[in-house]
């Protein structure tokens, strides 16, 4: 499994914990946030808090996160 890591983007810093697959748990200010997934290489889907299943809604905040994870990983 990959080791957690820290991104920050407009000031505000989350840590990535990444799971199996291509799901990863954010935290924002030390809090759980949201679970996101990737979809396509330019979309990423925030996952349901209960269900984990994928929200089909578009998050500009997910997204960003998600291209900060690929700068991170290099994937």
């Amino acid at each position: 499994m990959k080791e957690p890591f820290d991104i920050e983007i407009n000031g505000i810093d989350y840590a990535v914990f990444p799971e199996e697959g291509d799901v990863y748990t954010i935290f924002k200010d030390g809090e759980e946030f949201v679970k996101i997934l990737k979809d396509t290489e330019n979309h990423w889907l925030k996952l349901d808090n209960e269900t984990d299943l994928p929200l089909f809604i578009e998050d500009e905040e997910v997204n960003r996160i998600g291209r900060e994870i690929e700068k991170e990983t290099g994937e």
